[in-house]
């Protein structure tokens, strides 16, 4: 299996020798499009102030191109007669052209450098051949000649060429140690990260990454530790969530299996028979309403697959729920402000929203005192409908709100339990909101009444 350093490391060293080719072609490009034409006529300014020296000093033709050869020039001279000298080193490959010859001997002038054909891995700024010259007619004790010329690149460059090609060759070979090493500064944590990943699913949560760094590696390493705290946290409220329904479902089970051996006694008096048996059947509800209410929300962890869609009118709905809460609402005397236009619609699922208006209404008519208000009302823009369900009750703690709405959470334990309540409603109800796209909140103050805030997206 290849590591990511190895393959980190190929990868390097991959786009150094890829950049390296593609530098090396611009580079020629550019020399065959710009510097080839320049180079041409530099070559053939300096072969006419030769022809101009020698025609000027024609006895010293000799001497002077023996001087300029050792300047760092390569000279052919030729009368097309068979006598023809060389200067300076000699040509790689001499193939010159009669035809090119015998043009510079008749007076004109000849353009090989410029005219060098274009190749991709070849420059011909390198290329020693006669071909690539620039010749010029020269004029000599009254015999004409053809004088070809190009610099001696060795000679002019030759150190220079050498330092160059060290400096790259040195280049690369200190740009692959050094990423060799900054490799290990990149793969390093990513090499934790893994290391942490396997600890992370065998249940460690007591994980530490440094999260100092300020690059990608280093926001990876804190949303690692972010996801780590919040496993850790869905974890214990799993553990919570069992040891709860354990409870839950234990307590009333131990109370009916007691009663149900006081009941199996045949000399126990009619009224203790009938109040046991009245506290058998509320256990029994008690059970039942929890498993309903645990099924439900295993069936809303499903997603937006649990929901049945469609549009309704909000007024009616929550009048609905009203109605199936009237006698609780007669019972403690309590009134029910309803201020929820007619005009407003949703689109989401009748039956669970309609658990959230009457989960809220119940919760509001069964912790206020008697003779207090509820207040139901709406409003519905272009991007969202908000419902607002607020009494004037005694409120509840501050220290209480941020668990509402954890599964099994009772603001009074003893009474919730008495009344037969599971401590799921309000689980229930966030669920079937955030299901739903839309958020719920709470606010309250010790004597100024409780307010939920139920926002829904427009669709």
């Amino acid at each position: 299996m290849k590591t990511l350093y190895y393959r980190v490391f190929l990868i390097a060293l991959a786009v150094i020798l890829a950049s390296s080719v593609l530098g090396f072609l611009a580079s020629n490009l550019y020399y065959h499009v710009k510097l080839k034409p320049f180079n041409d006529k530099k070559l053939v300014s300096i072969a006419e102030q030769m022809k101009g020296f020698i025609e000027a000093e024609p006895a010293e033709m000799e001497r002077y191109l023996r001087h300029a050869a050792d300047l760092g020039y390569e000279i052919y001279v030729t009368d097309g007669q068979g006598e023809s000298h060389f200067y300076g080193r000699s040509f790689r490959v001499q193939d010159l052209d009669r035809q090119d010859m015998d043009r510079v001997l008749g007076g004109g002038v000849y353009h090989g450098v410029a005219q060098f054909p274009n190749k991709l891995f070849i420059s011909g700024f390198f290329d020693n051949r006669l071909s690539n010259t620039v010749g010029v007619p020269v004029q000599s004790s009254e015999k004409r000649y053809a004088l070809f010329m190009r610099p001696d690149v060795l000679l002019q460059f030759g150190e220079l060429r050498t330092f160059f090609a060290l400096v790259g060759l040195l280049t690369i070979l200190i740009s692959i140690i050094f990423f060799l090493i900054s490799t290990r500064y990149i793969v390093k944590p990513i090499t934790r990260l893994t290391e942490a990943t396997k600890r992370l699913a065998q249940g460690q949560y007591n994980l530490r990454l440094a999260t100092g760094r300020r690059d990608e590696i280093g926001q990876l390493a804190e949303h690692f530790m972010t996801m780590t705290g919040e496993l850790e946290r869905v974890d214990q409220a799993r553990q919570q969530f069992v040891s709860n329904v354990s409870h839950e479902i234990q307590s009333p089970l131990a109370a009916i299996q007691g009663f149900a051996k006081v009941l199996a006694r045949h000399d126990l008096p009619k009224e203790e028979r009938e109040q046991y048996a009245s506290i058998v059947e509320a256990e029994s509800r008690h059970l039942s309403m929890l498993s309903k209410q645990l099924l439900l929300l295993s069936t809303l962890d499903q997603g937006e697959e649990a929901l049945n869609k469609k549009r309704f009118s909000l007024s009616s709905h929550v009048r609905q729920a009203a109605e199936m809460l009237q006698w609780q609402l007669e019972e403690k005397e309590l009134l029910l402000k309803l201020s929820v236009p007619d005009s407003i619609v949703l689109d989401g699922d009748e039956v669970l929203l309609m658990q959230v208006w009457t989960n809220l209404l119940g919760n509001a008519a069964n912790h206020i005192p008697s003779g207090r208000a509820i207040e139901v009302r709406a409003e519905q823009t272009q991007s969202f409908t908000r419902i607002v369900i607020a009494d004037n009750g005694e409120g509840i703690a501050a220290e209480h709100l941020p668990f509402l709405f954890d599964r099994f959470y009772r603001v009074d334990r003893a009474r919730e339990r008495a009344s037969g309540r599971t401590g799921l409603g309000l689980a229930i109800v966030k669920k079937i909101v955030q299901l739903h796209g839309g958020t719920i909140e709470v606010s309250s103050s010790s004597g100024g009444g409780t307010r939920f805030t139920v926002t829904l997206p427009q669709l």
